[in-house]
């Protein structure tokens, strides 16, 4: 695996300790905070690779943590903690995290996933990659993680615009839930397809009646799609 520098947030030393133990073993360098506050000011001091991060914390927890990196960050982030509802689940990845894995955990799945994650988020070798998509009245732009609607940049969840962009990039195409969890999220996902479902409705809220050219499609009892209307056009841009 290649040599992350690791913030792990975490009040559990055991924990901690297996964690370093684990992901040294991988030649990272492993960096601990033992709160939320902690936490972040060590973020935005080292500029880690990937944060592991435990929701129950001290002084700040991680549901916040997490808010509070992703309002200026991009940085891989993965729960690894104690809280095992699917509402937890389903709250983790909706702010934001890249994965979600329960307590007690295994470290070789632990590695595994850090290692999914950093090559689903990491840059791309491959130069033709999509990164802009479009549409009347609907630019997207996964370069700058920016959505704008009328010419004005909408304050856009990653993971809500991630959504967008995937069926954006692929129009008139339907994808069932667990495709798009999958090409999203790319994990095994154990929180059903609530969390599409939210997303959905949160960009059908900030892109209702924009355009005529362009919708957000239920297709019953399979799943969603973006479609274009007849003769309505699309310019991509490869970065």
């Amino acid at each position: 695996m290649q040599a992350y520098k690791v913030l792990i947030i975490d009040s559990d030393p055991a924990s901690v300790e297996l964690l370093r133990l684990c992901l040294e073993k991988e030649g990272c360098s492993v960096t601990a905070a033992q709160d939320g506050e902690e936490g972040l000011a060590k973020f935005f001091q080292l500029k880690p690779d990937i944060v592991l991060l435990e929701a129950v914390l001290q002084r700040t927890d991680g549901w916040q943590v997490c808010r509070e990196i992703r309002k200026k960050s991009q940085t891989p982030l993965i729960f690894v903690t104690s809280k095992t509802e699917v509402f937890d689940r389903v709250l983790g990845l909706e702010l934001g995290a890249d994965d979600y894995i329960v307590k007690p955990f295994d470290g070789k799945e632990v590695i595994a996933r850090i290692k999914a994650v950093c090559r689903r988020t990491g840059p791309s070798n491959d130069e033709g990659e999509l990164k802009e998509v479009h549409y009347d009245r609907l630019d997207i732009d996964m370069s700058k993680y920016e959505l704008r609607v009328n010419g004005r940049v909408l304050d856009t969840p990653p993971k809500e615009l991630e959504l967008l962009f995937h069926l954006a990039s692929h129009p008139n195409t339907v994808f069932n839930r667990d495709q798009l969890l999958d090409s999203i999220w790319g994990f095994e996902y154990y929180g059903g397809s609530r969390t599409i479902d939210v997303h959905i409705k949160r960009l059908r809220d900030k892109l209702d009646g924009v355009s005529k050219q362009w919708s957000l499609e239920t297709v019953w009892s399979v799943g969603y799609k973006f479609e274009l209307a007849e003769n309505a056009g699309k310019e991509n841009t490869n970065v």
